[in-house]
This record gives structure tokens, C-alpha cells and sequence, in this order.
């Protein structure tokens, strides 16, 4: 009956999930591609079996990509079918993978859509990134006996407060979940507690700590730092949301009181966004180099705004001092593993409750400073920038940090790989 109730309440809402999409599509034409996609309909041929991996966004996707690898070697014959919910996620996989895997998005959380996908893609085993918890999917899953994972798995106080008021209906959810991979025991005691099975529950660690960058990463970042200047203090502001860019630029203007020659890299979150940061750059008197323009830094560039998919992690390894965005406000931080595995020191500012076993070891090993606002942020970059060997520690304790817990990937093919043969 609960179950009833939430499908006629999505059928009911479906109309909105398309204004969103059109509202969404003012700054990001994507948005009003493959509609039908999301309803289930697909042009794609039909797979004899596949292997379903879901995963929302870029985030997700990329944290993916040495899950997807290995699941390419152990599965050859296997077709792998990625879903995505945005145009930038699906922009990552296509750009990572190409044709060597099958990308569509996933459908909404609909009986008839997830029927027609599950039916097009036939797959033996459905994984789920993260925190991806949809009833109807789960449940059509488990009626066609196709074993689930929710792989990666993490929880936050922040989110499981929300999922708690829905009782019973998240109990139930929950149990249907043949497997879970959490990343820590904080995450594993959360989603027991909203009805995950105990012994469907293992604490496997982070995948993210199993990160793998290009191998030509810092052959590559050393011809950008020429750009930008070697003898430059340059720090970045990375993922930053709606309302942070404002507070980035206040400390930003008082680092350059400080270090005139400091350059900042800004990489907004979303790259509809790319545009309105540029001007509210140079409404501020900021000189600015946009990585789209193919432009040279000269030594009056203030910032360089990262408007590029795909290039974070080049950024990060070009930088001095990494800011992780989505913390200054409340939007609960953005992944800082990728610039701690480059040896940088992490700031990030107080929300940053997606990642708080990330940061809680970073800060243990005194490789992460969390700064409350704008000022103490200036502060801290200005110390980096004045103190370098304490900016070096720091850097080389946050990529002994990633070092010590890899391993996480190994741990998740196994419980994969249990969650096959029981099926």
C-alpha cells in the first residue's frame, strides 16, 4: 500500500519533473535532450545481459571508472550499461568510456519506465553508487530476482535524518537491497538504522581512495604552472555552488593585499554556471583568463576560471593550495580526495557533511584545515602562501592519507562478486 501511494504521488509529480528539466535547460540546453530516455523509452538495442552501474553525476561517474574497468576484465562478453541523471554526468561517462559501454539515462522512479528499462537491458546485477535509493527500482529488481548493490555507499547524519520520516516505507526499501558496500562504520550503523539488513551490510571503505590519475597528470600541470607562472602563489576554489563565488572573491581580494601576486583558479560546480562567474569576476575588477579562451596568463591575470570539463584534477595538480566548494555554504562539501592524492593541503569551509569521515581523517593527520568563513579562509592562504613548509606538510600528509586507504575497490568487486553467485 505504501508503495502504491509513492507511485501515484511520482505519477502525479511527473509533470514537474519536466518543468524542472525545462527550468534546468535555461542554462544547460542538455536538459531538453532524450526526454524519453527518462520515461523508459530508449533507442538502444535490446542486450541479451548486461551489468547495470548507476551513478548520478560526474562525482559519481568518475569515482566509478576503476569499478567499470574491472568489471570490463572479470565480465569481456558482458555488455556494462551506465546510467546518469544529468547531461554532465552523461557528458563524463561518453567522454571515459565512449562505445565501449552502453549510457542512457536512468529512468524515473516510475513502475511502467523502470519496467521498459529493465526489460531493453536485461541485467544479471544492478549497482547503485552511493546513496541511489529508489523504491520502485529496487522493488521491480527484486521481483525479476536481479540482485542489487549499493555500492560506495554513504550516508550522512544530514540525509538519514530526512529518509527517517519515511518510517516504514524506507524499512522496507531498504530490505530489498541484496547488498551494501558502505564507506564507513558511521555509514553502515545510519542505513541499518533505516532498514538495511545487518548482515547485508559491509564497511569496504571509499573507492574514491583508489583514485587513478593519468599517468602524463604532472608532465601536463607543469606546462599549465608555466602558463600561470611558476614563481605565482596559486590556489584553487574548486566545485563551487551558487552564492560560494561571491565569498571566494571577498577572500580572494584580500589575499591579493597580501600576496599581489597570488593567482586564483575558480572551477564552478556546474558549467551552466561557467557565463555568470565570469562576469561577476570582472564586475569586481578582477582581470580574468578563461581556460576556454585558450589565452596566456600574463602577470596581471588575477583568475583563471576553469570553465572545461574533465580537467579538475589537471587543475589541482598545477595548484599550490586546494579550497574544496560546497562548504561555505550549506550544500555539505564536494569530494576533497582528488587534490589530497595530489599532495595539496585541503581547506574546506564548515559544511562539508557529505564527506565527514573524509575530512575527519584528513584533519586527523593535519593534512585539512576547516575554515568557518571568508576571512579565515583568506587567512589560511595567506599563511600557505607566506609559510610554504607548513603548505608542504600538510600536502604530503593528505596524499599519505589517500595511501593508506586504498584497497576499497578489491573490497567492493569481492561483495560483487558474492552477490552474483548467490543469485
Amino acid at each position: 500500500m505504501l508503495r502504491l501511494l509513492y507511485s501515484t504521488l511520482m505519477y502525479l509529480l511527473s509533470p514537474c519533473f519536466m518543468l524542472y528539466l525545462l527550468w534546468r535547460s535555461r542554462r544547460a540546453p542538455s536538459y531538453r535532450l532524450r526526454w524519453a530516455e527518462r520515461f523508459g523509452f530508449y533507442k538502444i538495442d535490446d542486450c541479451q545481459s548486461s551489468i547495470w552501474v548507476h551513478a548520478v553525476s560526474v562525482g559519481e561517474a568518475q569515482a566509478a571508472v576503476p569499478l567499470i574497468k574491472s568489471l570490463q576484465e572479470s565480465h569481456p562478453d558482458t555488455d556494462i550499461v551506465i546510467t546518469t541523471t544529468t547531461p554532465t554526468g552523461s557528458a563524463q561517462v561518453q567522454e571515459t568510456w565512449g562505445d565501449s559501454v552502453i549510457h542512457v539515462y536512468a529512468p524515473y522512479d516510475l513502475p511502467d519506465a523502470v519496467d521498459r528499462f529493465l526489460t531493453k537491458v536485461k541485467p544479471s546485477i544492478a549497482i547503485f553508487m552511493e546513496t541511489e535509493i529508489w523504491p520502485n527500482i529496487l522493488h521491480a529488481c527484486s521481483k525479476r530476482n536481479i540482485p542489487t548493490v549499493l555500492a560506495n555507499a554513504r550516508m550522512s547524519h544530514h540525509s538519514a535524518s530526512g529518509y527517517r520520516k519515511l518510517c516504514q516505507f524506507m524499512r522496507e526499501t531498504m530490505a530489498l537491497i541484496d547488498a551494501i558496500a558502505a564507506q564507513s562504520q558511521d555509514d553502515a550503523a545510519r542505513l541499518i538504522g533505516l532498514g538495511a539488513r545487518i548482515e547485508a551490510v559491509q564497511v569496504t571503505g571509499s573507492i574514491k581512495f583508489d583514485i587513478q590519475l593519468a599517468a602524463s597528470i604532472k608532465e601536463q600541470a607543469a606546462v599549465l604552472r608555466r602558463d600561470w607562472g611558476v614563481e605565482r602563489s596559486v590556489w584553487i576554489a574548486a566545485s563551487t555552488r551558487l552564492g560560494e563565488d561571491e565569498l571566494i572573491l571577498s577572500a580572494f581580494a584580500m589575499v591579493k593585499q597580501a600576496r599581489p601576486e597570488a593567482l586564483l583558479v575558480i572551477v564552478p560546480r556546474h558549467p551552466e554556471r561557467f557565463d555568470s562567474v565570469a562576469s561577476l569576476c570582472e564586475k569586481r575588477g578582477f582581470n580574468l583568463v578563461r581556460r576556454s579562451a585558450h589565452q596566456p596568463c600574463s602577470k596581471d591575470t588575477d583568475i583563471y576560471l576553469g570553465d572545461s570539463m574533465g580537467e579538475l584534477s589537471l587543475f589541482y595538480a598545477a595548484s599550490d593550495i586546494a579550497f574544496i566548494g560546497g562548504s561555505l555554504l550549506p550544500n555539505g562539501g564536494q569530494n576533497p580526495i582528488e587534490a589530497a592524492a595530489l599532495g595539496l593541503p585541503i581547506l574546506v569551509g564548515p559544511h562539508y557533511y557529505n564527506f565527514t569521515d573524509v575530512m575527519r581523517l584528513l584533519c586527523e593527520e593535519d593534512a585539512a584545515v576547516i575554515v568557518s568563513d571568508y576571512e579565515q579562509l583568506a587567512n589560511t592562504v595567506i599563511e600557505y602562501c607566506e609559510q610554504p613548509d607548513i603548505r608542504h606538510s600538510r600536502g604530503e600528509h593528505a596524499w599519505e592519507v589517500v595511501a593508506r586507504n586504498r584497497g576499497a575497490l578489491e573490497r567492493l568487486l569481492k561483495v560483487i562478486q558474492d552477490c552474483e553467485n548467490k543469485n
